[in-house]
């Protein structure tokens, strides 16, 4: 895990579940995968919104020309923990197929601006992701 992220958990934690910095005004959550090749447990931290019981996240990865590991963790082993604020509970991912991840995607740039110019760095259709509590 980088040191980037590592501080970014240790403040969502220590607060629970608020940052500063460029995240202050976002809302995020800690994403616990299995990872698709070690089988080990990873841990990110990722911007959502929700859509009605679900919580929607986007592998942007800032824009860069590939996925995020996490986006390829959740194919292989869609199920996930989240922390939330100061809740911990399960859930389910699934990739958003069109035209829905299109919308989802537009409700995500709509709250966090970053998200437009992140499909605007990109020829990569930015995948969304819901994630379903169980």
């Amino acid at each position: 895990m980088s040191d980037f992220n590592e501080q970014i958990i240790k403040e969502f934690r220590a607060n629970e579940g608020k940052v500063g910095g460029h995240f202050a005004d976002m809302e995020l959550l800690l994403l616990h995968t299995t990872g698709a090749k070690s089988g080990k447990p990873r841990l990110n931290p990722t911007a959502f919104i929700r859509d009605g019981e679900r919580l929607v996240i986007a592998a942007s990865k800032g824009g860069a020309d590939t996925h995020p590991d996490w986006y390829y963790n959740l194919l292989a082993n869609p199920e996930v923990n989240l922390e939330v604020g100061k809740e911990s509970f399960s859930a389910r991912a699934k990739s958003a197929s069109e035209p829905g991840r299109s919308e989802l995607y537009a409700k995500l740039a709509s709250k966090y601006p970053g998200f437009a110019e992140y499909q605007g760095k990109t020829k990569r259709v930015i995948p969304v992701v819901m994630l379903t509590c169980q």
